[in-house]
């Protein structure tokens, strides 16, 4: 591996380790985790671009997903719920 690599790995790992630190405690601040999420960010865009400086390969990071429901699903829960909401005027009936 070359010198520049190493030290970018260093680094990235070096960030998601304090990251995992922060956020797996039992009370964690919000503060210190956006500030350990930039920092891991920081750290893998600079992996990303001393690998592809080095070798031409792309960005290693580009496939992951982002955690969590995009917004149109969001949107549409939320539109479903509120239409269940919208219907509730009284007791629930149970038939047997």
């Amino acid at each position: 591996m070359s010198k520049k690599i190493d030290a970018a790995l260093k680094d990235l790992k070096k960030a998601l380790n304090k990251h995992a630190e922060i956020v797996g405690s039992s009370a964690v601040s919000l503060k210190k985790a956006q500030r350990a999420s930039a920092k891991v960010a920081a750290a893998a865009t600079a992996y990303a671009e001393v690998v592809h400086s080095k070798s031409g390969m792309g960005n290693p990071f580009d496939d992951m997903l982002q955690p969590g429901l995009d917004s149109g699903t969001l949107a549409s829960l939320a539109a479903e719920r509120d239409s269940i909401k919208n219907h509730m005027t009284g007791p629930i009936s149970v038939s047997k």
